[in-house]
């Protein structure tokens, strides 16, 4: 159904925006120090291969926004058509369309994608070729050591960082994996899915469900926020008490902010019916705050969602599932780990990826790698792995691995 919506949206709209495009009128916003002078470049977007992952990496408006640019942009056939985009749609944009994901590797220099390269992928990445994605390089050493070997030029969304701290490109899915924590949370806890048979919001005279969210980042707001929404009492946990004042602020008045600690989370757990774990340390690890003898403490039938497991989890008996098979029960609580939520909701999460990634993309393929890097320190952040060298602290500290600054490789490119 998702798909036929997409069809008709698209069929409806290719009249208005094909003259858009021809017309220059898509203009994206450009963060400081990302415009620079015309170059030409490959850029290759294949089809994600993770499993239910039917999410894309460009959609054909931000083809539009390159091939105007003079960039060429391949996209492997049926690239798109999860998320609702067809083959035609991005040829009427202008980009070619290659039958296999190995002609996309072959003719890229840069590939732009979702989620990070999987193992049939790994000996397609050639050396000294920028790969544009989601890595979370923390959660798994396999990746981690084969992006060193294949000598690649690894930058990853989640770590792309503004000066106060935000992470823009992390963003975007944190929202939507915050909204969807939820809406799974409260259909897990009907009793026919294993749960506990609590209606979040309750009705008049009994007890409303009880949410604990681990975390007051971007995942956390939103999973606060929706959960008060359906009625629900709420507790939100962080350790950074400026955060808590804010969210103390904007929350309504059945979210309560509690600061963060193995004293206070054990006594939450008892009462929680839902535990959303949206820790995250950007790069790194996420740190351990629900152990498997916490566990023991929820009452059988709760449910717990950790949204950190791209970063190995906040949560002990944490491991990462899919959308066919989302769900294991562990001492009597349900979890639900699926490393790719915002892929269920492939169209409004590639148009809100896709979105926040153009600029980015734009000044990586106008100036290079090295000069856009050097030139933006938000792009800089995102320097994960460089020909075979670790360049960033919390990938290296997760696995031990020899670090190098990045100014090593990209000082002599600033103005």
């Amino acid at each position: 159904m998702l798909r036929d919506l997409a069809r008709s949206s698209l069929g409806g709209l290719r009249a208005a925006i094909r003259p858009m495009a021809s017309a220059a009128a898509l203009t994206p916003f450009a963060p400081a120090g990302l415009a620079g002078a015309a170059r030409t470049l490959t850029m290759g977007v294949p089809k994600e291969i993770k499993k239910n992952e039917n999410r894309v990496g460009m959609t054909p408006a931000k083809v539009s926004e390159l091939t105007r640019r003079g960039h060429k942009v391949l996209v492997e056939s049926n690239a798109g058509a999860g998320s609702g985009f067809e083959d035609e749609d991005f040829a009427a944009m202008g980009a070619t369309i290659v039958p296999t994901c190995v002609d996309v590797y072959q003719q890229a220099d840069m590939i732009v994608k979702v989620k990070e390269p999987l193992a049939p992928e790994y000996t397609l990445i050639r050396e000294g070729q920028v790969v544009f994605t989601y890595f979370h390089f923390a959660s798994s050493k396999e990746l981690t050591e084969a992006m060193i070997q294949n000598k690649s030029i690894c930058i990853s969304y989640e770590t792309v960082a503004k000066s106060d701290g935000s992470l823009p490109l992390l963003i975007p899915m944190s929202e939507i994996a915050g909204r969807m924590s939820v809406q799974q949370g409260a259909k897990y806890l009907e009793a026919p899915m294993g749960g506990r048979g609590v209606l979040l919001g309750g009705v008049p005279g009994v007890r409303r469900g009880f949410v604990l969210v681990l975390g007051g980042g971007i995942v956390g707001t939103h999973a606060a926020k929706l959960a008060a929404g359906l009625g629900a009492e709420v507790t939100i946990m962080d350790l950074n008490l400026q955060r808590l004042r804010y969210l103390n602020d904007i929350m309504p008045a059945n979210v309560e902010t509690r600061y963060s600690n193995e004293s206070t989370i054990r006594d939450l757990l008892r009462l929680a019916d839902l535990v959303i774990g949206a820790v995250l340390i950007p790069g790194a690890r996420a740190p351990k705050l629900v152990t498997r003898e916490m566990l023991s403490i929820m009452r059988p039938g709760s449910v717990v969602i950790d949204v950190a497991v791209d970063q190995g989890g906040c949560i002990e008996t944490c491991k990462a599932t899919t959308h066919d098979e989302p769900t294991y029960v562990v001492d009597n609580v349900l979890h639900y780990c699926v490393a790719n939520m915002p892929g269920a909701v492939p169209y409004t999460s590639t148009i809100a990826l896709t979105n926040a990634t153009l600029p980015y993309t734009i000044a990586l393929a106008e100036k290079g790698w090295r000069r856009a890097c050097a030139d933006n320190a938000e792009l800089k952040g995102g320097l994960n792995i460089i020909e075979g060298k670790v360049v960033h602290e919390g990938v290296a500290s997760a696995f031990d691995l020899p670090y190098e600054p990045v100014e090593n490789f990209i000082a002599s490119h600033r103005h």
